[in-house]
């Protein structure tokens, strides 16, 4: 119940909505309700024409009129509750969507490195669609069959008690037994749910790196896989139908022989002349009114349980605790008391792991880092140089010790200004579906087209997007796929440039490019670098040569600081990666590639 009243307490704010429609459906349950008392009378009036007890085919009529008017009230109401219950039925998918994505939008990137894409959209899917499905049954089945089960056991308690007392009986007994056997059902359909999130997931990674799946030639083993979470699902599903019909089943047999007796009661009481034909006629469909919510009750508990089990995975995302001070949420700021001395970045005792449960990825680090020094980071792959950029922008939390940025402590700062700060150029350009224009302004507000030419110039842009038949507005596919790996790092490029934030931070984007395209990069990397802090997570060691001090990582912590020709002496790891630049057997080029260092 407490699954129920949050999905209620989240479409709280549609009530208007739900009110029209839960009107319209008791509406339309009424009007249902004088169908019945019509055609008794109808019956009584012919049965007294046929005997000559009086009666005429004029009052017929006007009972056949009596209902049509019933009926075309019933279809007008019916179809008016309609549009309102599409529009809610609308709008609470947009609150629902909305809030999932805002709320995905405020989570910290933990999450996401430990959930697959796929799996949090087939969740979105599912779960929205399970809970949407319920809210319009409850609308349109919940309020009518209250209404209709009151006055059916009002009318039928009037003629007969016993009647009245069967129907009280039938309905708690009935969902009791429901409620204790959608209990097993719900533990497979959590299993179920789980094979369609992985396979889900999996379809997503599969879709996005169609080029390596191709390339080496695995399409049978990923639609064998994909196909075998169906197929366990298939599984999962007869042996969660068997179990549930078989039950409904005898659920059913029981309300089969409990309507025998009502309609035995009926038909004996009629032949003993204590009801008309007509009343016997009203009883009979008063009683199939009141049968019908209760065989429909299997279907209203399956899809109570499915909007159950969907809400469980929906607001379990949703109580996940928040990024601190994230943008969404965090109040706007005029201004960050920024400290215009150095250092302009600091690590002070910084240890950093995953999780509580992790060991430490880095331990004891300090650092300073000056206005406009170019740093690199060396260290063997996974040794926490992208960490350590990381907990600059705030990705992560330290686990002990305080990252600064122009003097404040990363954690105390507001999440937006803190990274309106600074400017990424990531090893993979990252770049959106649109055109040049949209990437190129990502994140920021109007850009003119000067500001895009000048951007461009500066990138080593401004050739190849002068070659395209629409410029700026040039479409480039997912990913940026319409383009070359160049012509995306220099995009990426450009758009570091026009955000002009005053610390840098460079996955080295020139390690994956060819020479060609490495040189047209590199140019605009140095316009870029112009004036700014920069931290380089360094791939090159011709890129590390030219830095102001390179910081060399062992195993979380810093082995050395110190300029590129002091580490070239001291036989530390940059001396290492010298001595094997030029090398040429399988064991130095191994060793390079610990170092994720290329030529």
């Amino acid at each position: 119940m407490r699954s129920i009243a949050k999905i209620m307490t989240t479409a709280s704010q549609l009530w208007p909505l739900y009110l029209a429609v839960v009107i319209g459906a008791v509406a339309t349950s009424a009007t249902a309700l004088l169908t019945p008392f019509v055609i008794a009378r109808a019956t009584d009036t012919v049965v007294d024409i046929a005997e000559g007890r009086g009666g005429s085919v004029a009052d017929l009529m006007w009972l056949a009129v009596l209902l049509l008017v019933v009926a075309l009230a019933n279809s007008a109401i019916t179809n008016i509750a309609g549009y309102f219950g599409d529009v809610m039925s609308v709008r609470l998918r947009t609150i629902l969507s909305t809030s999932y994505y805002r709320k995905l939008l405020r989570l910290p990137q933990r999450y996401y490195d430990n959930e697959l894409t796929g799996t949090i959209i087939s969740r979105l899917n599912r779960s929205i669609t399970s809970i949407t499905d319920f809210l319009q049954i409850f609308a349109n089945g919940f309020f009518p069959t209250v209404v209709t089960l009151l006055a059916v056991l009002v009318i039928t308690a009037f003629y007969s008690p016993w009647i009245s007392l069967l129907l009280i009986i039938i309905y708690p007994t009935f969902v009791w037994l429901t409620a204790l056997t959608s209990r097993k059902w719900q533990v497979w359909e959590k299993q179920k749910n789980d094979h369609y999130d992985i396979s889900g997931g999996r379809f997503s990674e599969v879709i996005g790196q169609m080029r390596v799946v191709k390339s080496f030639v695995t399409e049978r083993r990923e639609a064998d896989s994909f196909h075998q979470h169906y197929s366990d699902a298939v599984v999962l599903t007869k042996q969660q139908s068997r179990f549930w019909h078989s039950m409904d089943m005898w659920r059913r047999s029981a309300l089969d022989v409990v309507f025998f007796v009502i309609y035995a009661i009926i038909f004996w009481q009629t032949a003993t002349g204590q009801y008309s034909v007509g009343t016997m006629v009203l009883l009979i469909q008063l009683t199939s009114m009141a049968r019908q919510p209760v065989t429909s009750m299997s279907y209203w508990v399956d899809a109570t349980q499915r909007a159950v089990a969907g809400s469980l995975e929906y607001f379990k995302v949703m109580d996940k605790i928040d990024e601190p001070n994230n943008p969404l949420e965090a109040a706007p700021v005029a201004r960050v008391g920024w400290s215009d001395d150095d250092p302009v970045i600091e690590f002070d005792g910084v240890d950093f792991g995953y999780s509580d449960s992790d060991e430490l990825v880095l331990r004891g680090i300090n650092l300073q880092v000056n206005r406009g020094e170019r740093i690199a980071f060396v260290g063997e792959s996974g040794g926490g140089k992208t960490t350590l950029v990381n907990l600059i922008m705030k990705l992560y939390p330290v686990t002990a010790g305080v990252v600064r940025v122009h003097g404040q402590s990363v954690a105390e700062v507001p999440t937006a200004a803190l990274r309106r700060e600074v400017g990424v150029v990531f090893q993979d350009a990252s770049l959106f579906s649109g055109t040049i224009r949209e990437n190129m302004a990502y994140g920021l507000g109007d850009v003119t087209d000067e500001q895009l030419e000048t951007a461009a110039r500066r990138a080593n842009a401004s050739g190849f997007i002068g070659s395209l038949h629409d410029r700026f507005d040039t479409e480039i596919g997912e990913r940026g796929v319409k383009l070359s790996g160049g012509q995306k790092q220099r995009l990426s490029v450009a758009r570091a440039l026009l955000k002009d934030a005053p610390i840098l931070i460079l996955d080295e984007a020139t390690s994956s490019l060819d020479t060609k395209s490495e040189r047209a990069v590199q140019a605009g990397l140095e316009e870029l670098m112009e004036g700014r802090t920069t931290l380089i997570i360094a791939h090159r060691l011709s890129t590390i040569s030219s830095v102001d001090r390179i910081i060399t990582l062992r195993e979380g912590r810093i082995d050395e600081i110190g300029t590129p020709a002091e580490l070239a002496t001291t036989g530390g790891i940059y001396a290492e990666l010298l001595a094997l630049q030029g090398a040429t057997s399988k064991a130095d080029k191994a060793k390079l590639a610990r170092y994720d260092i290329v030529r």
